[in-house]
């Protein structure tokens, strides 16, 4: 546990994923987790949350660890949140990056005939063709045709193609040379696409400087495609860390890999990274 406030040069920033990382698929934490990371925001280490979910399935998550961070990644990084001084539990949109996502879309249409398609909006809404089977998207939400997307500025398009095999899928997203904008794809033929150059990373870059933390003192922990380019980001200077569940190409962009979600893997890492403020694990 904490027993010391650490002075203002020493703050790490901890960037963590959600899903994967702190999150279990039912979204319970174990408490070993839920200790340590509010442990670390109680003697002074900056949290940052950097996931790919809307602000809307984010913040609740936020509130049941029981932190109070400035600065929340969401989208990916095209929304960054930071917390309003007036009003301590609500946090304002600092950040935003959207696209015009009409080229996108008809490029991939005309491969992805029987594909799903969901667009959040600048303002946090959710259109899509069908109901997406995720819960980490908008709770405001609107169905409508596919020809209602085009000409909208987007933070994110989603695009869900259950007819396809990953396999197959991933053949289809090469050939389609989606050259001016940033995507991951998921486990399953799930296209997660955001504005040109933004990510985690570019996100948490920005909030690095505003809090004047030195590269070093950067930590970053996650498990999915979409965390490759925060783990190669964090592991120039300072330490990342891949889930024990991750694929290959999380764990190569990490500087070292600790144990599952199941097995406690983020309370591990952070025990090792910061032994002054946590103690032995156990």
């Amino acid at each position: 546990m904490a027993v010391r406030s650490i002075p203002a040069a020493e703050r790490h920033l901890v960037a963590l994923d959600l899903d994967g990382t702190v999150l279990h698929r039912d979204e319970t934490f174990d408490p070993e987790v839920g200790g340590a990371i509010r442990a670390l925001a109680d003697v002074g280490h900056e949290i940052v949350i950097a996931t790919g979910r809307s602000v809307d399935a984010t913040l609740p998550i936020v509130e049941r660890l029981r932190i109070r961070p400035e600065w929340v990644v969401c989208c990916n990084g095209a929304v960054t949140l930071r917390r309003d001084p007036l009003a301590d539990r609500a946090y304002r949109h600092e950040f935003v990056e959207a696209f015009d996502a009409t080229e996108v879309l008809t490029r991939i249409r005309s491969h992805l005939v029987t594909a799903l398609y969901g667009l959040e909006t600048v303002d946090g809404e959710l259109l899509y063709t069908e109901e997406i089977p995720a819960g980490t998207l908008p709770a405001r939400r609107r169905l409508v045709r596919f020809e209602e997307l085009l000409g909208v500025q987007a933070t994110r398009l989603l695009v869900v193609s259950p007819d396809h095999a990953l396999e197959e899928f991933l053949r289809i997203v090469d050939r389609l040379g989606l050259t001016r904008v940033s995507y991951a794809i998921g486990y399953t033929a799930w296209l997660d696409i955001a504005p040109e150059g933004v990510s985690k990373e570019s996100a948490l870059e920005v909030v690095r400087q505003r809090l004047g933390v030195d590269r070093s003192r950067v930590f970053a922990a996650g498990d999915g495609n979409n965390d490759i380019q925060m783990l190669r980001w964090a592991d120039r200077f300072g330490d990342a860390v891949a889930m024990g569940q991750a694929v290959d190409a999380v764990k190569a962009a990490a500087g070292r890999v600790t144990g599952r979600i199941d097995e406690g893997g983020l309370a591990a890492a952070l025990h090792t990274r910061f032994p002054d403020e946590l103690g032995p694990l156990g």
